[in-house]
């Protein structure tokens, strides 16, 4: 039906059946029969025959706009078949550990898939020791970790700096304190990070440092859920300020309060492959993409969040004439 519904467009668009079997290499009679064909499986009459002219009917129009989206959708889909054919076919493995997955990674695989939507793209997860022992071992291509690596054979290529921040409710005291000291979080109810991971690790050297004690509520291994639970629970965290958004902190009820003495927690994201390994040319494009959108913070990121800029391809397609001339000979 495809096919007789474009060659029903080219009727009408041609005004002519003579000029529509020249342009389709077809004999009039063999492009008459395709029509009555289209109109026999329909169960419709498309024209209206009065004598050698033909008139579309209402259903005819509404048939020949459907037609029309029917060619766009076709062409859109050998615009994506052509591109799939010409693009390497390649699969890359990332690796992160969950923080990290959860703060940086989510906008550096977006920007991947969109320059490459026909790759397959696989992740795994791990501490930053397990990440680093994937990439020497070639299990993982790129590997995104939140810790400077200097190691023989792996390339480490620093991305941002980050440090973490104080995090309360609206409505918690210490939401119209300019800026609090480390004292003040002496016996404060805190959600934390659970042991084991990086951050917790930062959280526990910094208030080992200045013999601060909490009161720790929870342990979760989630930002999300930390977030979600700071209102409910009327608690503190410390969070990554990478992960800290405006948008994130409104949608919650949150305000982000700097405590200087918060800056020594700072540590370096780092993206880190294998000097050896066999990467393809998306993946090197990628990490080159990467490390220079970091470095210039434009267009990739901007100010201490991490956020890709939507840009999608925009794909081109034939713009199709909307009004025709209905009424035409069969000459």
């Amino acid at each position: 039906m495809i096919e007789d519904l474009d060659v029903f467009a080219v009727v009408v668009e041609q005004s002519s059946l003579n000029q529509a079997s020249r342009l389709l290499n077809l004999s009039q009679p063999a492009l008459s029969r395709k029509v009555a064909k289209l109109e026999e499986q329909l169960g419709v009459a498309l024209f209206n025959r009065n004598g050698k002219r033909l008139e579309l009917t209402a259903i005819g129009r509404l048939t020949y706009t459907f037609a029309l989206e029917q060619r766009q959708q076709q062409l859109r889909f050998l615009q994506s078949l052509n591109r799939y054919k010409s693009e390497e076919q390649t699969t890359v493995t990332f690796g992160a550990s969950l923080t990290t997955l959860q703060t940086t990674m989510p906008p550096l695989v977006r920007s991947f898939t969109e320059k490459h939507p026909y790759a397959e793209v696989k992740l795994i997860t791990g501490k930053t020791h397990e990440i680093v022992n994937d990439i020497r071992d070639k299990r993982a291509d790129i590997g995104i970790v939140a810790s400077s690596i200097h190691e023989s054979g792996l390339v480490c290529v620093p991305l941002f700096d980050d440090h973490l921040e104080l995090v309360v409710p609206k409505a918690h005291p210490l939401a119209e304190k300019k800026q609090p000291g480390m004292q003040q979080l002496q016996g404060l109810p805190m959600i934390m990070f659970s042991k084991g991971t990086w951050y917790r690790k930062l959280i526990d050297d910094v208030f080992h440092r200045y013999m601060v004690m909490p009161d720790l509520r929870m342990e979760i291994d989630s930002f999300e859920a930390i977030v979600r639970l700071l209102p409910i629970c009327m608690a503190a965290a410390l969070l990554p300020r990478s992960y800290i958004g405006e948008q994130l902190l409104s949608s919650n009820e949150l305000v982000s309060l700097h405590i200087p003495e918060l800056e020594q927690t700072r540590r370096t994201t780092c993206l880190i492959y294998n000097e050896a390994a066999d990467l393809g040319t998306a993946a090197r494009q990628w990490i080159a993409d990467t490390t220079a959108g970091f470095k210039s913070r434009k267009p990739m990121i901007r100010d201490a969040n991490i956020r890709v800029e939507d840009n999608p391809p925009v794909l081109e397609n034939e713009q199709w004439p909307t009004e025709h001339n209905h009424n035409f000979n069969v000459d």
